[in-house]
């Protein structure tokens, strides 16, 4: 049964996800909206592009971090109103959270509903709840970006090897992980779109981590 306080808790995970990191370091520290710059996306990887890594690397962590506290709000809760943890019901609550997390990312309420694409929130969801295909998708990840530096294909096989890893590596019993696993790999699809016609055609930016390119 769905309690008014459990409600009340995923929508604090939404708020949490809509803290736009982006957006407002840009304004605080450099005064510009990286929105209207790069990609247009308010997210770490556009940060990287516009601003640089001194931007890049703390809105990226923070970024992981918003999905990874959301998801584990679900400790706020007791053992009787979500069953124990690591029960199904309990990880189906931390899906439930983690997923209130990444729509916030994807349309925060506090930046006009213009977020970014919501990866580095993902991973922080997904880091919080099966820790060893997360590191599994890091590997991935990292290996991808260092042999193209293309970031918007690092996340595309970062996500499809995070439902490999809790279907074969790591393998979980609970259906709805594995249910999820897939809808990210549909949704990092969806969120690229414009990505993957620029690979397909050659014309994505690679991305150097260690330089800023603004002007």
């Amino acid at each position: 049964m769905i309690s008014v306080y459990s409600v009340l808790v995923l929508i604090l995970a939404y708020l949490f996800g809509s803290i736009p990191t982006a957006v407002w370091v840009g304004q605080a520290f450099y005064g510009i909206d990286v929105r209207e710059y790069g990609s247009g996306n308010a997210g770490a990887t556009n940060t990287f592009r516009v601003l640089g890594k001194q931007a890049g690397i703390p809105v990226m962590l923070i970024d992981i971090l918003k999905g990874w506290t959301a998801t584990n709000l679900a400790y706020l809760l007791s053992v009787t109103a979500i069953g124990s943890h690591h029960t199904a019901a309990f990880i189906n609550y931390q899906l439930a959270l983690g997923i209130a997390a990444v729509m916030g990312h994807l349309f925060p309420v506090f930046a006009g509903f213009r977020g970014g694409k919501g990866v580095a929130t993902l991973f922080g969801m997904i880091l919080a709840i099966h820790l060893q295909a997360s590191l599994l998708c890091v590997g991935v990840f990292i290996l991808v970006l260092l042999t193209t530096k293309y970031v918007s294909l690092s996340s595309i096989m970062a996500g499809f090897t995070y439902s490999i890893g809790v279907t074969f590596v790591f393998p979980v019993y609970i259906k709805s992980v594995i249910i999820y696993s897939m809808c990210i790999c549909v949704l990092i699809l969806v969120t690229h779109q414009k990505n993957i016609e620029r690979l397909l055609k050659g014309k994505e930016s690679k991305v150097n981590l260690f330089k800023s390119k603004l002007a």
